[in-house]
């Protein structure tokens, strides 16, 4: 026969804090990932919308001369 030794709390706590731990830095980790991601993309966005408004701006802008007589 196999003894089976009893399974303590401690030890049941002590292995999902490390389980937990270890999950909460890989997470931290994706999280700034995605944050610095996100905020490229942004400003690309600003950017190409800033050239895209000025480049129609320029196209319906109307010229006007004055002339005097």
């Amino acid at each position: 026969m196999t003894s089976n030794p009893k399974i303590t709390r401690e030890e049941l706590e002590s292995k999902f804090r490390a389980l937990q731990a270890d999950i909460q830095s890989r997470a931290m980790g994706k999280k700034e990932n995605i944050v610095s991601t996100i905020a490229v993309i942004g400003v690309v966005l600003v950017v190409v919308s800033y050239l895209f408004g000025r480049r129609r701006g320029r196209k319906r802008a109307g010229r006007v001369e004055i002339r005097r007589f």
